[in-house]
């Protein structure tokens, strides 16, 4: 379907890949890797012909039509909402515009009349007659309401809701291909199983780029692995990839540290003898055993890992949490009606709810931000929280320290430049990043130094919502298994199917009254509450 032959790209003379080589076929679901700034969308955009290869040559099967995932929420605010995501298939809507031009001439001719019959046997042939019955069931399938918003123009829909029907405009039609570039992002749980559902009955090819780890292990057949400067092709799905390409990384060191254990042996055999005439002919021979034995240098990876890890200063007494009837009421709608429950030591709490609001406004109670409405909270005496908020703005616009300065105040002992870089180089800023203005900083910089902020507390309560906002893959894995591996108690809310899954040994969903409360991992809630009649 896709064929790719000794393609380069370079940047201001740097190579950012080079001599790639790959194939893609149909029936197959290609999950593209790598770190942030490795070029997995600037590699969809060369398939796709938005951007020009330095070397090398992008081949597409004739008469192939290749849909293309394009996040500009903007770029048809003047459509509705059908035509929107007919234009997914631009060939059938311009059939459709032709069509309705000559219907309503007044001045009908033969001419046009044979004109027209030509394009409705075309827009039959494309399936024309059912597009709005499919562009329905799309719309319906991420969970927008089709019937109402249909005739609607895009400029009157919200954010999330562009965002889906965008989606379903790169769905339409039965593309041959499909390139989609963070196809989950904003879609709730329904919809990204709808998606995951569609995606594996699909027939064509799929590229598709996601940070969402749980969905490329459903999805993908294969994986696309930009590092090195390189793309390679692996099989398997991503959690294949990442223990395999884990084992070869430990089997490498491994080697390596047996190798350099045997050239210090040999080089201190050759030091005691090879003054020794008896023993220089066995001096010469471990000599050139030695040039055999040179020490494989580690692969220069673009990935890099922080090192994200929260230890409890003391460990919280049998009290944690316990919560009674709290209500609260934002902008006029009830976010929060009735909800109780009790926290016990050691808990990992996954807080979900079809309102995203619901649980930002639970933490932000629960940490003494707001007050409730109704309804009482106590933390037990022993505890000691740290809060991960969604919105961190506050801890970053106007403020005019660098990083350094930042995050000196949070450090509980030692408050030493040099303690404070090592500590802040392992959350993978190092050098002169550490004099970098807070306020100029990525979405992802920020979240790794409230993350580092939060490590230095030591409490045994951590509080977090949605951490993995803006992270790459490798962060994202890292804070997984810094929250796993925390011996004390966690309340935390995300988007990340995998991280609630090997994380949350409770479930609390926040309902419209009350709340759903089980003891057990999240796909096992999700299947529970498909048959739950509550």
């Amino acid at each position: 379907m896709i064929n790719i032959s000794e393609l380069s790209l370079n940047f201001s003379g740097e190579p950012l890949f080079k001599d790639v080589n790959l194939k893609f076929t149909e029936g197959n679901c290609y999950g593209v890797i790598g770190a942030n700034g490795a070029g997995k969308s600037t590699f969809l955009r060369i398939l796709s012909g938005d951007l020009d290869a330095s070397t090398g040559t992008v081949s597409i099967k004739p008469n192939t039509r290749m849909s293309v995932l394009k996040q500009d929420h903007f770029a048809f605010n003047e459509e509705t909402v059908l035509n929107t995501v007919l234009g997914g298939n631009p060939r059938l809507l311009e059939v459709m515009h032709e069509k309705d031009a000559l219907y309503t001439k007044e001045d009908f001719t033969e001419e046009d009349g044979n004109r027209a019959a030509e394009l409705e046997a075309e827009f039959a042939e494309m399936g024309g007659w059912d597009a709005e019955t499919e562009a329905s069931q799309l719309l319906n399938g991420l969970g927008l309401d089709a019937d109402a918003i249909l005739y609607t123009e895009m400029k009157n829909l919200g954010d999330v809701e562009k965002v889906k029907v965008l989606l379903a405009r790169a769905l339409f039609g039965k593309p041959d291909i499909l390139l989609l570039d963070e196809p989950t992002n904003h879609l709730d749980i329904q919809a990204v199983r709808w998606l995951e559902d569609f995606l594996a009955d699909f027939e064509g090819t799929v590229l598709v780029v996601s940070h969402d780890r749980h969905f490329l292990n459903n999805v993908c057949t294969h994986i696309v692995d930009i590092d090195f400067g390189k793309i390679k092709l692996y099989v398997g799905n991503y959690e294949f990839w990442y223990e395999s390409s884990q084992l070869v990384q430990r089997m490498i060191k491994d080697q390596n540290r047996k190798n350099e254990e045997k050239i210090k042996e040999l080089q201190n055999f050759i030091q005691r003898f090879a003054a020794n005439k008896s023993k220089s002919r066995q001096a010469t021979s471990r000599r050139k055993l030695i040039d055999k034995l040179t020490v494989e240098e580690m692969p220069a990876s673009s990935r890099r890992y922080p090192w994200v890890a929260f230890q409890q200063d003391r460990e919280a007494g049998k009290d944690i949490l316990e919560v009674r009837g709290i209500s609260k009421t934002i902008d006029g709608e009830k976010v929060l009606d009735n909800v109780s429950f009790i926290v016990r030591r050691g808990d990992k709490i996954a807080f979900i709810s079809d309102n995203e609001l619901a649980m930002t406004t639970l933490f932000q109670i629960l940490m003494g931000e707001i007050k409730p409405d109704e309804g009482s909270f106590k933390w037990g005496v022993t505890t000691s929280q740290s809060y991960f908020p969604k919105d961190n703005n506050e801890f970053f616009e106007g403020h005019k320290e660098n990083m350094l300065d930042w995050i000196a105040p949070y450090s509980q002992t030692d408050t030493l430049e040099s303690t404070l870089r090592g500590f802040l180089g392992r959350m993978l800023f190092s050098g002169d990043d550490v004099y970098k203005p807070v306020r100029v900083l990525s979405g992802g910089e920020k979240v790794r130094l409230m993350l580092a902020r939060m490590m230095l507390f030591g409490s045994n309560v951590l509080v977090i919502d949605q951490p993995t906002n803006h992270l790459d893959l490798e962060s994202i894995t890292a804070v997984n298994n810094g929250v796993r591996d925390f011996k004390g108690t966690v309340l935390f809310a995300s988007h990340d199917h995998e991280f609630v899954q090997t994380i949350a040994t409770r479930i609390i969903e926040i309902r419209g009254t009350g709340v759903l409360d089980k003891e057990c991992t999240y796909d096992e809630f999700l299947e529970f509450r498909e048959t739950y009649q509550g």
